[in-house]
C-alpha cells in the first residue's frame, strides 16, 4: 500500500477498513427531493467559475465544501460562495480530508489533468459520485482505472466534455448522419487558441507560503519551476501537462469520434509539430497537427498557438471557424460546434442551435441511478482523452527534421499531405526556416486497439503506462 493510500485511510472514517473496499455513502438513493451536496477540488478558473456556478444553479443542488491547496485560492473561493449563495462552506487544503466527508454525494474535480485520476478512484471508493474535468487523464492506463473504478464501485462519473450535453451538436450529428450531404469523407478537427510564452528564468520561482507545493505537485515531479507563473501554465509542460492537442483537443476529439461512432483508438497515428518563436521554459507544442487512421474515416488534429503570421494580430482559422470540427462529406461540410452546413461551394445552407447543461445532466441521472442516463460517461471521456495521447506520444517520440523527410514518412496520404503544406505555410509565415531540421517529426505508431497500447514499441507503452512519484502512486483497480 503506498503512502497515499495510508494517509487517505488515517483521515477517512472508521466505517472504512481498507481502500480496496468502498466506504458506504451517506445515501444510496436520491430522491427527487433530497438536496444533493458537492465538494469541489480544485479552484482555479474551472473550479470557481465553471464547476461552483454550475452546481449551485441547480435546484436542489448545493456545493459544501472546497479544496485546493492553495489557501489563498480556498479563502477566495469560501468568501465568493458566501457572498454570493449565501451560505457557508467547509473548506479543505488536503483533498483526502474532502473526500472522506461522508456527508457530500458527489466530488467535483477541476484540478489539472495530473490530478485528475486519484481523486477521481478515490471518491469512487469512497461511494461519491464525480464530475471529473476534461483531460480525464494524463496517461492511458490511468484513465483505465478510472473507468474500472467507476465500474468496481458502481458509482457515476461524467467528464467535463461537455459537447456531449450540447443539443445544438447533437443535432449536427444527426444531420450528418441522415445522409443529405452523403458519405462523410474525412474530418478536420482544429484549436487556433492564441497564446503566450510562459517565461524563462535562470533562478527558479519562489514558491508562495499560502501553497503546499508537496499536495499541489501530487503524482507529478516535484521540481524547481523556471518558468513565471506557478498555475495553470503547467499545462504547457509534460510534467503536469499534455499540450493543446489534448487540453483543447480532447472536446473535438470527442465530437469527431461521437460522430464517426468510433469506439476505440485509431489504427495508426503520426504527428509532426514544434514550439517555435516561444524562447521560454514550456516543452509542449505551440503548432502540431496530427493524423488519426481511423477506418470509418480519417480524422485530422491542427493546432495553431500563435498568431496568423509575424506582426500580425490575425487568429489562424479552418474556412473561417478558429476552433471547431468539420465534416467533410461528399455533398458539403458541417462546423460541428457552431452548428452551420455548408455545400461544397462554401454557401450556409442549414444552422442548428441548442445549449448544453453537463452539470445538470450528471444530478439527473444520480436521481435516477441510471449510468446510461450520463451524456458523457467516463468510459466516453477515457477513450477520446486516450486518443489524443496517442497522438502526443508520437510527438514525444520523435526526431528533428526537414521538410523533405518528412513529406517522405507522410507518404502517399493526401490529405496529410495537404495538412502538412498548411503547417508549413503557417512556419513560414513567421520566417521559421522548414528545411534547417527543427521540426519535430514523430513515428508512425501501429496501435494495438483492443489492448490501448502500441505494437512492438515499448518506448511508446511506457509513456501509456506513466510514471508517478512513490508517495502518489495511482492503485490498479
Amino acid at each position: 500500500m503506498s503512502l497515499s493510500r495510508r494517509q487517505f485511510l488515517h483521515r477517512s472514517t472508521a466505517a472504512a477498513a481498507s481502500l480496496a473496499l468502498p466506504m458506504v455513502a451517506a445515501r444510496s438513493v436520491l430522491g427527487a427531493n433530497d438536496e444533493i451536496r458537492v465538494g469541489v477540488i480544485g479552484l482555479g478558473v474551472r473550479g470557481v467559475g465553471a464547476h461552483v456556478p454550475g452546481f449551485e444553479s441547480l435546484e436542489g443542488v448545493r456545493v459544501t465544501a472546497v479544496c485546493d491547496p492553495d489557501r489563498q485560492r480556498l479563502d477566495a473561493c469560501s468568501k465568493m460562495i458566501e457572498d454570493t449563495y449565501k451560505h457557508k462552506v467547509e473548506t479543505f487544503k488536503d483533498l483526502r480530508d474532502l473526500i472522506a466527508r461522508k456527508e457530500i454525494d458527489a466530488v467535483a474535480v477541476a484540478t489539472m489533468q495530473y490530478w485528475h485520476a486519484l481523486p477521481t478512484i478515490w471518491a469512487c471508493q469512497a461511494g461519491k459520485h464525480v464530475y471529473c474535468e476534461k483531460p480525464l487523464s494524463h496517461f492511458i492506463w490511468e484513465g483505465q482505472q478510472m473507468v474500472r473504478a467507476s465500474r468496481k464501485y458502481n458509482r457515476l462519473v461524467q467528464v467535463g466534455t461537455q459537447r456531449r450535453s450540447s443539443t445544438r451538436v447533437r443535432r449536427a450529428i444527426d444531420y450528418v448522419r441522415s445522409g443529405e450531404l452523403g458519405k462523410i469523407q474525412y474530418v478536420v478537427a482544429f484549436a487556433n487558441k492564441m497564446r503566450a510564452p510562459i517565461g524563462k528564468r535562470s533562478k527558479p520561482l519562489a514558491i508562495p507560503d499560502s501553497l503546499d507545493y508537496e499536495l499541489w505537485c501530487g503524482p507529478a515531479r516535484k521540481e524547481p519551476l523556471y518558468r513565471d507563473r506557478i498555475q495553470y501554465d503547467c499545462s504547457f509542460t509534460w510534467n503536469m501537462g499534455d499540450g493543446e492537442s489534448c487540453n483543447q483537443g480532447v472536446h473535438e476529439i470527442d465530437v469527431a469520434r461521437w460522430l464517426l461512432g468510433e469506439t476505440s483508438l485509431p489504427r495508426r497515428v503520426m504527428s509532426v509539430g514544434g514550439r517555435f518563436c516561444f524562447d521560454d521554459a514550456g516543452d509542449v507544442p505551440n503548432t502540431q497537427i496530427i493524423y488519426y487512421d481511423y477506418p470509418s474515416a480519417p480524422v485530422l488534429y491542427e493546432v495553431h498557438n500563435m498568431r496568423a503570421a509575424k506582426g500580425s494580430q490575425a487568429i489562424p482559422h479552418f474556412r473561417g471557424a478558429r476552433t471547431d470540427v468539420c465534416a467533410q462529406c461528399e455533398g458539403g461540410y458541417v462546423m460541428m460546434i457552431s452548428g452551420f452546413a455548408y455545400d461544397n461551394a462554401g454557401k450556409k445552407i442549414k444552422s442548428f442551435s441548442g445549449g448544453e447543461n453537463p452539470f445538470g445532466n450528471l444530478v439527473a441521472a444520480m436521481r435516477s441511478g441510471r449510468q446510461e442516463d450520463l451524456c458523457a460517461d467516463v468510459l466516453e471521456g477515457h477513450r477520446s482523452t486516450a486518443v489524443t495521447h496517442t497522438g502526443n506520444i508520437s510527438y514525444r517520440l520523435g526526431k528533428n527534421a526537414a521538410s523533405g523527410e518528412i513529406r517522405e514518412q507522410i507518404g502517399d496520404t493526401p490529405l496529410f499531405q495537404d495538412m502538412y503544406t498548411r503547417f508549413e505555410e503557417h512556419l513560414k509565415s513567421h520566417e521559421v526556416d522548414v528545411d534547417s531540421k527543427n521540426i519535430t517529426l514523430g513515428p508512425w505508431l501501429e496501435i494495438d486497439r483492443e489492448n490501448e497500447c502500441f505494437k512492438d514499441h515499448a518506448e511508446a507503452n511506457r509513456l501509456v503506462r506513466g510514471t508517478y512519484r512513490p508517495e502518489w502512486i495511482i492503485p490498479e483497480i
